[in-house]
């Protein structure tokens, strides 16, 4: 059976897991961690960076590190979340050539799918890396109240990537794979996601014969670890411009040690009571004058600066669970997911709200890749009886007269579905309607997303209210939406396949995956290079050790004398071979720089 993938493609962290036998595992990267900070970086000789070696630098390098940039991918240029990165992110995020969002490095504009594909790509390698093979198809997943557009732009981001995505799971369902899996257990459960930068409720019913059937999902785009993190940065720049005068927000490399401490405060707190947040030299002002940050955060602080935004999740939770029909009851099982469920204020609010004590068995960093791997295997085995059942989580429907909103689909149908309705003429003698295809829950049409539009021509010529068109709605498995009018008068039928936009068009795709195989070829290249040069390296420093001993021993020898010039000949071509970075020559004075070694190691053992 082919090598398929699981990716967890987090707003702070990503995390990739793989299924081997019955097992699903997450795989370590190479510096051993089992989860990749969701950031990029490019460096000023141009050198993308990342993960860790991109966090790393974020501080130095504020204008050109990225992060959160999923809380981005898919959105409309004036929408909120865009407007409120394009104030407080340290680097440039501009307006794209189709109201789609860019981010300006080193001058050069990258579109958020462009981004989201640098980590998945980095994912794949991780992945490659410890299978040792490739790996060409993978699970991808997203927060359940991503809408189409955020989901196709994801989509894109793994084709970028070099990836088949054949599936784009949600969240929490991955999650409550992964906790079901194996276990043969009848349960009613709830997953409460709360990531870096979005927040997720799901109900599920999990079976005992492999069927996972979501009830009802809801959730919040923007509401995450970065939310909490501002709060703290807010507090310490209100705090610092009472004591000085001084607005840290002006200066960028302040701004990102800021939010570094403060993100770093917030983990801190979820173990201890107080924290001591030490900044010196956080700015310069005047001639020589550096200002220090030094305060003390007390877990009870932080939780009143962030007593609103947990108040949110569960306010969505008890909307979530009037939508399914249930009763807190009934929830047998409530489960954590994401990194701010560490948080004690958190889970604290969760088991008020629900009763009971949270599900401690999983982990919350990891759970969401595993349960993308168990679903990348189930769809590629045949021999599979795993049964997901998800929901579509944002309302499908069409505009309609006086710019109102008509539900088709409702917010929590299981897919696949079909829906119709019969809708009039407007207009006397009306020969053509417009259908304008949308999503979202707001009675307003102008306010909810438009997927697509099409015109069914043709109509009789009557009164209004006299001919009657049948409008359909079909979402399959795959979450493809198809929307057809047909004229029930004389069957004449129009339709189409709402495709969801990124914001790219198949040119600029095609671009970035010619880019991104590129980068992975020079990659590869150079990791080979540098392994190379430490073997040669190695080697060389060997030599260099023996060298003075076996010029010893073969003192007044002609054959000897000979050797070692041609001994010194090969290890300065090679240095030069390394300055080159000529990976051929390299490797082939390593082989030549065995047999000396080999060479010199017999002189000296027959001394």
């Amino acid at each position: 059976m082919e090598k398929v993938i699981g990716i967890d493609l987090g707003t702070t962290n990503s995390c990739v897991a793989v299924v081997e036998g019955d097992t699903p595992s997450v795989v370590p990267n190479r510096g051993g961690y089992k989860t990749t900070p969701s950031m990029i970086a490019v460096t000023e000789a141009e050198k993308r960076l990342v993960g860790h070696i991109a966090k790393r630098q974020a501080i130095t390098n504020a204008e050109n590190t990225v992060y959160a940039s999923k809380r981005l991918i898919g959105r409309k240029w004036q929408s909120p979340p865009v407007m409120a990165a394009k104030e407080s992110a340290p680097y440039k995020v501009s307006e794209g050539p189709h109201d789609d969002v860019r981010i300006e490095l080193r001058g050069k504009l990258y579109s958020i799918p462009e981004i989201s594909a640098m980590i998945l790509q980095e994912m794949k390698i991780v992945a490659e890396d410890y299978l040792g093979e490739l790996a060409e198809k993978a699970v991808v997943t997203v927060p359940a109240y991503f809408n189409d557009n955020q989901r196709q732009a994801t989509r894109d981001a793994g084709l970028i990537a070099g990836l088949e995505v054949i599936r784009i799971i949600n969240e929490p369902t991955a999650a409550a794979l992964a906790y079901g899996f194996g276990k043969k257990i009848d349960r009613l459960v709830a997953i409460y996601d709360l990531g870096g930068g979005t927040f997720d409720i799901s109900i599920l019913e999990i079976g005992s014969n492999e069927v996972f059937k979501v009830i009802s999902t809801a959730g919040d785009t923007f509401l995450g670890g970065e939310d909490f993190d501002t709060r703290i940065m807010d507090w310490l720049v209100q705090g610092f411009m009472d004591d000085h005068g001084v607005d840290l927000r002006q200066d960028k490399m302040a701004l990102q040690r800021l939010k570094d401490a403060a993100e770093k405060a917030k983990i801190e707190l979820s173990g201890q009571n107080e924290v001591e947040i030490n900044l010196p030299f956080i700015i310069s002002v005047g001639q020589n004058e550096a200002l220090h940050l030094q305060r003390s955060l007390r877990r009870e602080s932080f939780e009143e600066l962030c007593v609103d935004l947990i108040s949110r999740t569960v306010d969505i939770c008890a909307a979530t669970l009037r939508e399914s029909g249930l009763d807190k009851g009934e929830i047998e099982d409530v489960i954590l997911v994401g990194g701010m469920t560490r948080v004690p204020a958190v889970q604290k609010a969760v088991s008020e709200f629900f009763g009971r004590e949270p599900c401690k068995g999983v982990h919350p960093d990891e759970v969401v890749a595993l349960g993308a791997a168990i679903q990348a295997v189930a769809l590629v085995d045949e021999g599979s009886e795993m049964l997901l059942l998800d929901v579509t989580p944002h309302t499908l429907g069409i505009m309609i007269v006086g710019g109102y909103f008509e539900e088709l689909i409702p917010q929590n149908s299981t897919v696949p579905t079909e829906r119709s309705k019969i809708f009039t003429t407007v207009r006397d003698n009306q020969t053509a309607v417009k259908i304008l295809v949308l999503q979202g829950e707001s009675e307003r049409a102008e306010e909810n997303e438009l997927l697509g539009e099409f015109v069914l021509t043709g109509l009789r010529k009557a009164p209004k209210g006299q001919i009657e068109v049948e409008v359909t709605f079909e979402i399959n498995a795959d979450g493809i939406v198809s929307v057809s009018a047909k004229d029930l008068e004389t069957g004449l039928k129009q339709s189409i396949n709402v495709t969801a936009s990124s914001g790219l068009t198949p040119d600029e795709i095609k671009d970035m995956v010619e880019d991104s195989k590129d980068y992975l070829v020079d990659r590869r290249s150079t990791e080979e290079f540098d392994t190379a040069r430490q073997d040669a390296e190695k080697i060389i420093r060997e030599l260099d050790r023996m060298f003075s001993k076996v010029e010893e021993m073969v003192t007044g020898s002609e054959f000897g004398q000979e050797a070692l010039a041609k001994a010194k000949d090969l290890i300065e071509r090679s240095h030069k071979a390394i300055e080159a970075r000529d990976l051929q020559m390299v490797l082939e004075s390593i082989e030549i720089l065995k047999r000396t070694q080999k060479m010199f190691k017999g002189v000296l053992a027959r001394s």
